[in-house]
Order: structure tokens, then sequence, then C-alpha cells
């Protein structure tokens, strides 16, 4: 016999549901160490590297390929990316691994980009000392993969994306780059492409797109923001800004004024509302965070000054006095025109004192975005400002919910959060964006649920496909990759308490996510539950008479991308054990045949396709045939 590892009862051994409480074995549950994951792939390979090596001496050579795997790796490193495998003169990079960011193929064409011209720099001293010069050709492509647990170092990832990637490096042209179609939809904003053509590639059925990378903005989002759509339902949250920042300008203090939400909430929207609004009355100048780099800690000071103008003109506006001359050779070194080395306290008086100078005659508007990824030290400088300067001095400042997480001691004091729009004001945006037909914009409106970014993407989607093309709308790979990264952030017990809730449906039960975990998580649900409501993910539903703790994600599209990270292994797992949890419960659960019929159908798919002529899939779908076969005779009845 067995114990139940949840209330103690002896049980059968083969039983995969405690007969007494419901819960599942612990040994019937996957840890799903795995994930699946898109990732944006990358192959660099060099072009005659034979001849060189039949050329040259064998010290030479190996002095040479060293040198060269010694730039690649490093340029894959600074861009985020983690360098799989390095054989021979091929490297094979991936970004997403371990962790998925929302930028992954924009890293990973600006990485390829910075190899090919990293190379020719490479090549005047290799010409120089060994008289050789190399070629390489990179592939680019993005798509779906499954990873190795980050936990145990094996994160080799595996999949057709892989595959497509190595054939698109092979048929670059020496010194060229190219990219695939999956990988161009979310840098098209920021790259310039040729035509596209079309291939055929070993082991595809149809032939597939590639463009030919020519050139990559070195700052641009890879898919651009419609902030020129018009503002809508955000009037409160305007007002409530504009006093925040008038009470600031007519104290003649300096503070903090933070707009705070959920990517792509609208945030910048508004905030280019505001700066419109003071565009007369203020001096305004702007600049935000960057993602990843190095030597990014005081971008945003870069670019507030070149928004001024340059140091040049930003020291014509101020008080000609020693104090200004020494400030600004302080400012001067913050953002890389100096050599000048100072420790951080005289940088932040020096930046404080050219604030202060700019707000002498007129209130200055300081607009900082994406300041949730800033570097500690530009949040400690921001902080310094609001905290000792003088003057008319307004910071406002766009961040996530992410800022606030990890930065706690961060000022409250006026804060203004931004939820999503309501389903009026989402049509209404919906129909502003060019959506005319009314069944599109209602199916656009529904998915978006309220978030301007989606709402704008799926718009693009459906303008870019045509007439008749929003009746059911596919994850756009943007927004797919803006959750994906969100998800990939958490702690790992939260992501699995909200992959095991998405098997269960947009609303769950907090006991059936605990009796899909294993023992080792169980006690880590409820806290899990409340961080993830915390963030904004799953949301509590409050029903009156309800007999359990129900939750409702916060978000379709998180349930949807949350259900996308697990291996499709764990999926058939988990359905079937769902389905069991559901007949083992006591209210009548068991007796809705089609959602007991559901799960179970949907374990025999995901199992037949992991597992092809598996006699469990059989024994699944002669299961799922007679729940759902009952299910239907009694709907026609």
């Amino acid at each position: 016999m067995a114990t139940c590892d949840r209330c103690g009862a002896e049980n059968d051994p083969g039983a995969r549901f405690c007969p007494a409480c419901g819960a599942p074995r612990a040994s019937q549950r996957s840890t799903g160490l795995e994930a699946r994951k898109t990732v944006t792939i990358l192959f660099c390979d060099t072009v005659g590297s034979t001849a060189l090596g039949e050329a040259t001496d064998p010290e030479t050579t190996r002095r040479v390929m060293s040198r060269y795997a010694d730039t690649m790796i490093g340029i894959v490193r600074d861009h985020g990316g983690t360098v799989e495998r390095f054989r021979g003169d091929e490297v094979m990079a991936v970004f997403g691994v371990p962790a998925v960011h929302e930028d992954d193929a924009l890293r990973a064409v600006r990485a390829g980009t910075a190899m090919q011209r990293a190379l020719g720099r490479l090549n005047e001293d290799l010409d120089a000392r060994f008289g050789v010069e190399l070629t390489c050709r990179i592939g680019i492509n993005t798509g779906e993969v499954v990873a190795g647990d980050p936990a145990t170092a094996e994160t080799f990832v595996t999949g057709d994306a892989v595959n497509l990637a190595k054939r698109l490096e092979q048929v670059a042209d020496p010194g060229g780059i190219m990219i695939g179609t999956s990988t161009y939809a979310l840098v098209k904003d920021a790259v310039k492409v040729g035509p596209r053509e079309t291939f055929s590639a070993k082991g595809k059925s149809a032939d597939v797109g590639r463009l030919r990378l020519e050139d990559v903005d070195a700052s641009s989002a890879g898919y651009a923001r419609r902030l020129d759509a018009p503002l809508v339902g955000r009037a409160t949250e305007l007002d409530q800004l504009l006093a925040r920042i008038d009470t600031l300008f007519d104290e003649h203090r300096c503070g903090i004024v933070s707009l705070v939400g959920p990517a792509g909430v609208g945030k910048s929207r508004l905030s280019q509302e505001v700066v419109a609004r003071y565009g007369e009355q203020a001096r305004v100048a702007s600049g935000r965070c960057l993602a990843y780099g190095s030597g990014i800690t005081y971008w945003p000071l870069v670019e507030l000054v070149r928004d001024l103008g340059g140091l040049a003109a930003v020291g014509r506006l101020l008080p000609a006095t020693d104090d200004t001359e020494t400030a600004l050779e302080q400012v001067r070194a913050a953002i890389g025109e100096s050599e000048l080395t100072s420790p951080s306290d005289e940088l932040f008086w020096g930046v404080r004192r050219m604030l202060e100078g700019l707000a002498r005659e007129r209130p200055l508007l300081v607009c900082l975005e994406d300041i949730h990824w800033a570097e500690p030290t530009m949040l400690d400088l921001v902080e310094y400002v609001a905290a000792f300067g003088t003057g008319p001095i307004a910071l406002l400042c766009n961040a996530r919910h992410e800022l606030l997480e990890e930065r706690p001691t961060w000022s409250r004091e006026a804060l203004v959060e931004l939820s999503q729009l309501s389903e009026v004001e989402t049509h209404e945006l919906v129909g502003a964006l060019g959506i005319d037909d009314p069944e599109a914009r209602r199916t656009i409106a529904s998915t978006a649920e309220g978030n301007p970014l989606f709402a704008e993407q799926l718009a693009a989607m459906v303008l870019e496909s045509g007439p008749g093309s929003g009746g059911r709308l596919a994850l756009p790979a943007s927004i797919h990759a803006l959750l994906a990264a969100r998800l990939d952030g958490l702690d790992p017990a939260e992501r699995r308490v909200l992959q095991r809730a998405s098997i269960v449906g947009k609303e769950f039960w907090y006991r059936a996510v605990a009796d899909l975990s294993p023992a080792t998580d169980r006690p880590a649900v409820p806290s899990s539950l409340l961080s993830l409501s915390r963030k904004g993910l799953v949301t509590p539903v409050r029903e009156d008479g309800a007999t359990a703790d129900t939750y409702r994600f916060h978000h379709t599209l998180i349930r949807d991308v949350a259900y996308a990270g697990i291996p499709k292994g764990v999926r058939a797992e988990l359905h079937e054990g769902f389905a069991e949890w559901l007949e083992s419960q006591p209210g009548g659960f068991g007796e809705h045949e089609e959602i007991v019929g559901y799960h179970v159908e949907q374990a025999q798919r995901y199992l037949s396709e992991v597992a092809p002529g598996d006699e469990r899939a059989l024994a699944l779908a002669r299961r799922a045939a007679g729940l759902l076969g009952e299910a239907g005779r009694r709907a026609f009845a």
C-alpha cells in the first residue's frame, strides 16, 4: 500500500489519485523542468576555413581561430545571448535561454551585425600579423523550441527553428546575414532588409521565406508604437499627472511623478500627452532606459542632453559661474564626453546643478521612459535629485510594476497607476486604429481585454491580412514575446503554479492547482498565488456563496502564453490528472462529461503528438470518445 502525502490515507500504489481526498500521487506529477520557449537562434560560420588551414601553419590557424572565437562569443554575450555550441569555426547562439527577453530577436540581429563589423576590424589585425583574413556568413531564425532545465546547466535547445536557422546561414552570402520571416516580424521597425525571397530548405515540404539584413538601428524598438493614435479613456489619470506636476511647479519644488502600469497599457502615449500640455509653459527633455548593453548606466542622461541640443547648448542656458563649469564637467564625464573619473556623489551633484540651472527661468519637465530597466546607479541619481534638488523640476518616470517590486523604497508620494481600458474604450480605440468591420472590431477588443498595445498589434495584423481576417486571431509574435519575457522572469515556483493554473482554464481553483503540483511545490502554492496577484497576473474571484478559493488570469493572453510554455508531454499528464481530479471531487464536477472529456481528449492529443502509437494514447482516445459521446447525447436530448 502507498500513503497519500496530503491526507495520509493508505491506498493502492497503482492509483493515480487518492480515493479519500482526491490528491494525485507525487510520482504522477511531472516537475516540468524542460520548457517550450520561443527563442531566436543565430548561426555564424566562416567561409573558406578549410583553405585557411591548408595555407597556414597549424599554430597560426589556431591563434587566428582563437581570436575569432573570442570576438564572436564576446559579442553574443554582450547582447544577452547564450553560446550553445562552438565547433570548429561555427558558432550557434540562442537568445532566450536561459531567460526570455521581449527583444530577443532584436538582440540577435544586432549581435549579427556587430559580429560582421567586428570581423572587419579583426581582419585588419589578422592581415597585419598573420597575412590572413576571415569571412563569415550568418543565419538568424525565431521559433519554438524545447529547452533543457537551466538549473542543471542543460539548456540545449531542439526544434525545427534551429534547423531553419542553420539553413539560412548556409544560403547567406559571404559577409552577409540572412533572417527568417518570423524574426523579421519582431524587428521590422528597426531594420533595413532586401526584398523577401524564398528558397528550398532541406527537410521542408514547402519553400520558406528569407530576407537579407542590410542594417539595424542601434536604438529603435523592434516594432514601433502607434503614439499617433487618439488618447482614449485616460482623462482621470491625465488630470492626476497634470495636478501633481503643477503642484511641483507652483511650489518651486523638485520631485518624482511616477506613472506605473503593465507593459502595453499606454504609459508612453499618456506621457506624450503630458509633454504636449507643457510644451509652451515648461522646458521639456526626455530620455529612456535601455534593456541591456554595456556602458548604459547613464544612457537616459545622454538622451536628455541630446534632447536639449547638446552640452554646448545646455551650457548657454545656464548661469555663467564657476559652479556651472564644474557641474558641466561632471555631466560631460557621465555621458562619455570626458576622460574625467569622479565619485558618484560628485557626478550626482553635477547633474543636479545642471537641472537646477535649466529650471532657473522656466519650469523643467524631465520625462524618463522605461525606468524599470534603469541601472541601480541611475535610480540612485533620480532619487538624489528629487531629494536635494530645488526649483520647479518634475521628474516624470514611466515604469512597469517590476520597478516597485525591485525598488521597494521608490517614492509612492506622487504615483499614478494606469489600468486597462474599459470594453467601450477599447472598442473606441480599435475603431480609431482603422478597423471598420464590426466583427473584427469586436474580436480585437475582446482579445485585447483593455490593453492598448495588444489592440494595436492585433489591429495591425488584421489590416495587413486584409478583409475577413478578424474572425479568429492568432497571437501576434510581439505580444507573445512581451508576455513570455514577463513570465520567464518569475520565480520558478510561481511560474509552475501559473502553468498548472493554465491547464484548468482562465478561471481556476486553488485546490486544483495545489493537487496538480508535486508535493515539494504544494506548500508554496498559496504564497505564489498571492505574489502573482500582487504582480497583476492573476486576480482573486470574489463571488457570493463561493465554496472554493477561485482565481482568474488577469488577461486571457497571459493564460495562453503560460500554457504554451508547458512541454506537450507534461500537458498530456496534467490534462489527464485534472480530468481525474474533477471526477474525484464532491459537488458534481464529474457529472459534466463534456468538461472531463475535453481534458481527456487534450491529454490524448498531446500524448499522440510526442509518442505516436503509444497504447496509453489509444486508451485515452476511447475514454474521451465515451465521455464526449455521452455529453453529446445528453445535449441532443
